[in-house]
C-alpha cells in the first residue's frame, strides 16, 4: 500500500528537528487481507463505518505498524471504535488485546467513567468468539502498571493525550507507556493539532504536535514517522466550544449547559473532523 502525495510521510532526522519531506509516493506496509476483512465487514456500526472518510482506520493501522499475534494496548479507548476493529484482529490471528480504562481504585473516577467501564466490560467480555479474551486494566494517575514491563508490542493513543497536559500526568502517562513496551515496540499517537507554539494545556482540545514529540522523547521515544493521513486543512481550529464545535460531538453550548436548538452547525459539519497529527514512536533500546 502507498501514501500518495497528499499523505507524505515526515521523517525526523534530529530532535533539533529539520523535517525532509518525501518527494515520491512511499510504502508503508504491505496490505493485511484479515484487517482489511475486519474493517469492511466485522462487528462495526453504521456510525463508526461512516466515520471512516476522516479517522482512515486501514492505513493508520498500517502507518502505525499493527501486526498479527501481537499484544497491543488501547489507551482509553472510549465506547470502542478502535475496539471494534483491533480486538476481533488480535483475536483472529493469535495477539491479545488489552484496554486501559478508567482506575476504578481510584476516588476521584467519576460515576460517569464508572459508568462507561462497565459498559465497555459488558460489550467485550461478553463475546470472546468475535473479541478474543481481552484484558482491561485500570489507567489513571494512581493506578499501577499496564501489563508486565517489556511485554508490550504496541500502544495505541487515540485523541487522549490532550486531556492529559492540565494536570501533569502526561508524563507519567507516557513513562508508564516506556515500560510496558517491548525494546523497539511501538507508541501510535492521533490527536488533534494545534499550531505549534499554542499553548498546549488550553482546554480547546487541541495540542501541538511538537509539544507531544517533545514529551514522548523526554520519556525516552524516538519519533519514527509522522504522517498526513488524518490532515484537514478546512479546520481553523478557532470554534465556539473547541474541537467538540466540529462533527462527532458537535457541541452548540458550554460544558454542563444544555445544547442550543438554535446553534447553525453547518459551517462546522463543513469542515469535517478535525486536523490532526498522526505519529509513530519507538521505545529506545
Amino acid at each position: 500500500m502507498v501514501i500518495s502525495c497528499q499523505r507524505r510521510f515526515i521523517f525526523a532526522t534530529s530532535l533539533a528537528i529539520s523535517w525532509i519531506f518525501a518527494s515520491s509516493t512511499l510504502a508503508i506496509s504491505p496490505d493485511d487481507p484479515v484487517l482489511r476483512q475486519i474493517i469492511e465487514n466485522g462487528p462495526r456500526s453504521a456510525p463508526d463505518r461512516a466515520r471512516d472518510v476522516f479517522r482512515h482506520p486501514e492505513d493508520s493501522l498500517l502507518f502505525w505498524g499493527v501486526h498479527a499475534g501481537e499484544t497491543l494496548i488501547d489507551v482509553q479507548p472510549g465506547n470502542g471504535w478502535w475496539t471494534d476493529i483491533l480486538a476481533p484482529y488480535l483475536a483472529q490471528t493469535g495477539g491479545h488485546y488489552i484496554a486501559a480504562t478508567a482506575d476504578l481504585n481510584n476516588p476521584r473516577v467519576s460515576e460517569e467513567e464508572r459508568k462507561g467501564r462497565a459498559a465497555f466490560e459488558a460489550k467485550y467480555k461478553s463475546n470472546p468468539k468475535v473479541y478474543g479474551d481481552i484484558s482491561i486494566v485500570g489507567f489513571g494517575p494512581n493506578s499501577g502498571p499496564l501489563a508486565p514491563p517489556g511485554s508490550v508490542d504496541l500502544i495505541l493513543v487515540s485523541r487522549e493525550a490532550h486531556n492529559w497536559v492540565r494536570n501533569g500526568f502526561i508524563r507519567e502517562a507516557l513513562e508508564d507507556f516506556h515500560t510496558a513496551l517491548k525494546p523497539g515496540g511501538v507508541l501510535a499517537i492521533e490527536d488533534h493539532r494545534a499550531p505549534n507554539g499554542a499553548d498546549p494545556a488550553k482546554g480547546d482540545g487541541y495540542i501541538p504536535e511538537e509539544y507531544v514529540i517533545a514529551q514522548a522523547a523526554e520519556a525516552g521515544f524516538d519519533l519514527a514517522a509522522r504522517s498526513e493521513i488524518n490532515a484537514n486543512p478546512r479546520d481553523t481550529k478557532d470554534h465556539p466550544f473547541g474541537v467538540w464545535t466540529l462533527p462527532p460531538v458537535r457541541r452548540s453550548a458550554p460544558p454542563g449547559q444544555p445544547s442550543d436548538p438554535n446553534f447553525d452547525h453547518r459551517k462546522y459539519d463543513a469542515i469535517g473532523e478535525s486536523d490532526r497529527m498522526t505519529l509513530k514512536f519507538v521505545k529506545r533500546p
